[in-house]
């Protein structure tokens, strides 16, 4: 298990399977400067907290149901549990599974500044942040336009296959409650997200590039004639 605790079925007879909804945080200072950030606590910003509302209005119309208790879940990281709050998903259990790439030595970088500092064209999906070496690593205090100081750490970070199997674990957890005829919903973040959906499609993770997802946009994956699909994309 990664991190999904209680995700056992409830012996619900359903015909139809449920499905998985991803939902991605609300803007924050960083997701509007391209700063890379992964494992950095850092908070959403005003408009963050408004497109988290709407984005749980939109949410509660296509699925009016909701969702069962233990159902919905959100990465330990402060943007998404702020997320979950703020769209009316409170009770959100914390899932270690779905916190976001580890950037490691890119963390707080745009891509423009490492690939500046690299003396070449730097691109995550391509290159990894182990590419990077061990002088950007290290630790450091920065002040976000709210004023509010937020520690960033520069390590290792992780790799893609990585990152990858730790969201193929969730999908594993999740499978059998959909299966079962229930839906889950979790509040995450963009790459993690994205990564998690090729798993879900048993696609190679570098297609995950290709799929944008925007601040407080929920997607949805579900199962059609026995395969895993893509049911709503970015709503």
């Amino acid at each position: 298990m990664v991190g999904m605790a209680t995700f056992s079925t409830s012996g619900n007879d359903a015909q139809h399977p449920g499905y998985l909804v991803l939902l991605r945080h609300g803007q924050t200072a960083w997701s509007v400067s391209g700063q890379h950030t992964g494992r950095t606590d850092i908070p959403l910003t005003a408009v963050g907290q408004g497109q988290a509302v709407a984005a749980g209005a939109r949410i509660r119309r296509e699925f009016p149901e909701g969702f069962a208790e233990g159902r919905v879940f959100s990465s330990p990281l402060r943007r998404a549990r702020q997320t979950a709050q703020y769209a009316g998903f409170a009770g959100a259990a914390t899932c270690p599974g779905i916190a976001e790439w580890d950037y490691g030595r890119a963390e707080g970088r745009t891509r423009t500044q490492i690939s500046e500092a690299w003396q070449g064209d730097w691109d995550l999906w391509r290159d990894g942040t182990q590419v990077l070496g061990h002088e950007y690593e290290g630790e450091h205090d920065e002040l976000l336009p709210s004023g509010e100081t937020v520690r960033v750490r520069n390590t290792a970070g992780e790799a893609l296959d990585e990152v990858a199997a730790r969201a193929r674990g969730v999908v594993e957890d999740v499978l059998p409650v959909i299966e079962g005829g229930e839906s889950v919903l979790l509040v995450a973040h963009a790459h993690i997200l994205r990564i998690l959906t090729t798993q879900w499609l048993g696609v190679d993770p570098h297609v995950a590039k290709l799929l944008r997802l925007d601040t407080a946009h929920f997607s949805v994956l579900s199962l059609y004639k026995g395969d895993r699909v893509i049911d709503h994309w970015n709503v």
